[in-house]
């Protein structure tokens, strides 16, 4: 059976129609990054750390870490997310 691993810090990456998607364990990560399209040699990577951490072969830390370098060599990783203040377009003609 497969423990699910938190990381230390969470990733937070871009999905769908940009919006940002909280990944706080080994086995977000490895779900995100199977289900992420494509086949480039850092997704394969990402993915056999994750599995790595799973079994045991690695900590989950060094997982995030190969992970980390594929989300942002793809441009998902979205730690500089902040929402933006809801503005007032109303406004006074008096």
């Amino acid at each position: 059976m497969m423990l699910s691993k938190p990381f230390k810090k969470p990733i937070r990456v871009w999905v769908g129609l940009g919006f940002p998607r909280q990944l706080n364990t080994v086995v977000d990560a490895y779900q995100f990054a199977m289900d992420y399209c494509g086949n480039s040699p850092e997704q394969r990577a990402a993915i056999r750390a994750c599995n790595a951490a799973l079994t045991g072969d690695i900590d989950a830390e060094t997982a995030r870490g190969v992970f980390v370098a594929f989300a942002e060599k793809k441009g998902l990783v979205a730690d500089e997310w902040v929402p933006l203040p809801v503005k007032n377009e109303r406004r006074n003609h008096a």
